[in-house]
């Protein structure tokens, strides 16, 4: 990272630990401090514009404002419509911590809509009142407004005469993401559930571009549906622009169930100059935002071992599946098609991405060069359920289709909150003629190297051989790992992976023994032997018949 990067991050490190400290649990930094950050960015480069703004509000009255006017004037897809910047905050300041709040609010409540569902998701309200309850509110604003942490798009100098350079959309979004991989890696119980490490991403984007970077279609559409706080997304933008792409041409989507982690992957974008119109606050199970949609290309790491008894409630009525996305159309024993229900257990939704990932493939028609997604899972959508469960059908529908172009094996322990073994899910609906009806098989699970520091579970990167992945993959060979080639790679065709559960019924047979003791016994009631005896002996054949007439002698 650039020097002048590094020293930002860590002058705004230090705001976490000398200004929230005893306010905020550790684990709750960064959903303070990162809003800031956007904050005293957006400010900054609204700054220049700010009279020119506050001079049509006069004008054409705060009731009649055109958004799009002021876009216009500020150049950006945002705005602020009320008279605070953060500096004005700052300079007027009273000893008054209730109207700084208050002025704080109006300075939010004047944000354009994009910006301030960023702040509601991020509960900023709440935080600042409780910020200006604990005399922390000016003392944070104060900090971030600092003129040795030069956020804006200008050289400045900082107040010992050292020059400050600017901070481009690109150098900003290093720098956000920067303390957003700190604040995750320190936070690294929950990091998983939203952040995957930079280097898996990285083999992600490579796996999923390099193999068709020379056919790109013109506007590229990529989705991630468990999008996390944005790092497949931002992560496969900037291997395009660096492939030359123009940015224009990346339409970004993604939908998030976390609002932290929503408002975070909207942050980030916002303050990269990205549009952030395609990233929804949603559940991708229960809510298909996108029904209307489809996209080229799909990079996601969906969670793992995840529940969705609650979901099931709202996407079945009675027993009846309504959303079409998780029913396949399979061939049945005697060839005719039959259309099924195909969700997998309920306590383990990680399959039901996959399908709504597939159903979100470009279709031939419209993009020629064939729609290509990259899912990582863990063992469980490979190997749970037997023939005719939901996922066994998935597996069966997505062989059967030729979808399924290779399956990587990952090393353990590359994710920060969980060691276990995972799976890079490589589909395509056009694959080159020498793939068609094969199913690449790659163990990269001893292509690792040792981290110095483990970072949670996480204690190694792939970075080293994402290389050798990649070419093991593009070049479709077979071969077997050893000390210098830690990547082993296996062909097969896809008839190798059908099987059936067959029900083998035979006739009941059972084994008897007969001797005269056991047949004579027979004639009598085990539960009662004395009494049935005695009957027996007294009336004969007449037990057979019935002895109600003799009902009196028997009882007397």
């Amino acid at each position: 990272m650039d020097s002048s990067y590094s020293q930002i991050v860590a002058l705004i490190w230090n705001i976490a630990d000398d200004v929230l400290r005893d306010v905020f649990l550790r684990g709750q930094y960064r959903d303070v401090i990162l809003p800031m950050v956007v904050l005293r960015r957006l400010d900054a480069l609204l700054e220049p514009t700010k009279e020119d703004v506050e001079e049509e509000i006069k004008e054409s009255g705060v009731d009649n404002i055109d958004e799009g006017v002021l876009k216009d004037i500020t150049r950006l897809s945002y705005f602020n419509t009320s008279k605070w910047t953060l500096n004005r905050l700052k300079s007027q300041a009273s000893d008054n911590n209730d109207i700084l709040y208050d002025n704080f609010v109006e300075y939010l409540n004047g944000y354009s809509e994009n910006v301030r569902d960023v702040l509601r998701n991020f509960e900023y309200y709440t935080k600042a009142r409780k910020l200006a309850d604990n005399d922390r509110l000016l003392s944070i604003i104060e900090r971030i407004t600092d003129p040795r942490i030069n956020l804006t798009d200008k050289n400045t100098i900082d107040p010992d005469g050292l020059p400050l350079p600017a901070l481009t959309n690109v150098g900003m979004g290093t720098v956000f993401e920067e303390l957003l991989r700190r604040f995750n890696e320190e936070n690294n119980e929950e990091a998983g559930e939203h952040f995957t490490p930079r280097d898996a991403i990285s083999l992600l984007a490579h796996l999923v571009f390099e193999p068709v970077k020379e056919n790109l279609p013109k506007i590229i559409t990529l989705y991630d549906p468990a999008c996390g706080s944005g790092g497949m997304l931002t992560e496969s933008r900037e291997y395009l622009l660096d492939l030359g792409v123009r940015s224009a041409a990346i339409q970004l989507s993604g939908t998030e169930i976390n609002p932290e982690t929503y408002a975070i992957c909207k942050s980030d974008l916002i303050i990269k100059g990205v549009d952030p119109s395609g990233i929804h606050w949603g559940n991708t199970i229960t809510d298909n935002s996108f029904s209307d949609k489809s996209f080229g290309y799909m990079i996601t790491n969906p969670p793992y071992g995840k529940s969705w008894k609650e979901d099931k409630k709202k996407i079945y009525h009675e027993k009846m599946l309504l959303d079409h996305r998780f029913e396949l159309t399979l061939t049945n024993y005697v060839g005719e098609e039959e259309v099924l229900d195909s969700t997998p257990r309920t306590s383990d939704g990680q399959l039901l991405f996959l399908l709504e990932e597939v159903d979100k493939m470009k279709p031939l028609e419209f993009q020629p060069q064939g729609s290509r997604i990259a899912s990582i899972h863990n063992g469980s959508s490979l190997f749970t359920g037997d023939a005719g469960s939901g996922e066994s059908n998935i597996r069966r529908y997505l062989i059967e289709k030729d979808l399924v172009e290779a399956i990587i094996q990952l090393p353990n322990n590359i994710f920060y909150n969980t060691g276990i073994s995972t799976y890079v899910w490589m589909l395509t609906n056009k694959k080159k003629d020498n793939r068609k009806g094969k199913v690449q098989l790659i163990d990269a699970s001893q292509a690792f190297e040792k981290l110095r520091k483990n970072q949670g579970s996480r204690n190694c990167t792939i970075e080293p051989y994402r290389t050798d992945i990649l070419r093991v993959y593009t070049d479709f060979v077979e071969q077997e790992a050893n000390e210098e080639l830690k990547v082993g790679s296996k062909i097969f065709d896809d008839d190798d992976f059908r099987y059936y559960n067959v029900t083998i019924e035979r006739p009941l047979r059972l084994r008897c023994q007969f001797n005269s003791l056991k047949i004579d016994e027979m004639l009598y009631d085990s539960s009662d032997i004395e009494v049935s005896k005695w009957l027996y002996n007294t009336y004969m054949d007449r037990v057979f018949s019935g002895l109600d007439s003799e009902i009196p002698a028997i009882k007397e």
